[in-house]
């Protein structure tokens, strides 16, 4: 390995097969993986990059990836319960099964959507009976959206679908991953300010955005 002479220090310089980015004009960053192994990542000189700065964004590609296989797997819950709805649909489901009946404007929020494209999820679920409308008694000029008994069915039963095949990848893993996922996850939604979970915990409808 070479080493390159800096007035105040001397940096090694990766191997010739690392990656280099010569763009920066002398600030790269190299970096090496291995699939189906261990991976390890090259020193980056003069990148400012430190160890802290290279595991949080191993940890967070790993969450994006995790992320991405549970949008997959409620897709196909979905897809197995009610092929005629879409994730989006599904989420509107969701945040009205979570916060019962409320307002256009509060579900629209729960969503991160504007009023407007939550309302026009709201009348294609209104037309397959999933969900009603009703006059808010305590001020006329107000409407309650609610699920319906057909629409409360239909997202226990593609949540139920879900937790099962989420349950049947975990049991895969031997006892002590299970417990460390399980640290790992708790941590995170800590974190994130997230409240605890458990068995019948609620579901985001943001974790169901596709």
């Amino acid at each position: 390995m070479a080493v390159f002479e800096l007035p105040d220090r001397a940096v090694a310089l990766p191997p010739p097969a690392a990656a280099t980015d010569r763009r920066t004009g002398g600030r790269y960053k190299g970096r090496m993986e291995q699939r189906g192994g261990d991976r390890s990542s090259a020193l980056v000189p003069g990148a400012g990059e430190s160890d802290f700065d290279r595991a949080v964004d191993e940890v967070s590609a790993a969450v994006m990836a995790a992320s991405r296989l549970l949008v997959a797997i409620s897709a196909r819950a979905l897809a197995s319960v009610a092929p005629q709805l879409t994730l989006p649909q599904l989420r509107t489901l969701v945040g009205l099964e979570g916060g019962g009946p409320g307002k256009l404007a509060d579900l629209a929020a729960t969503l991160g959507v504007n009023p407007s494209t939550a309302m026009r999820t709201v009348d294609k679920l209104e037309a397959l009976g999933l969900v009603s409308r009703r006059t808010n008694p305590e001020n006329r000029r107000e409407v309650v959206l609610s699920l319906t008994a057909e629409g409360h069915r239909l997202v226990e039963q593609v949540l139920a679908h879900r937790h099962r095949e989420i349950a049947a990848i975990v049991s895969r893993l031997p006892a002590d991953q299970q417990s460390g996922l399980l640290t790992s996850l708790t941590a995170l939604l800590d974190a994130a300010g997230e409240p605890a979970f458990g068995p019948t915990s609620p579901v985001d409808p943001m974790a169901l955005h596709g």
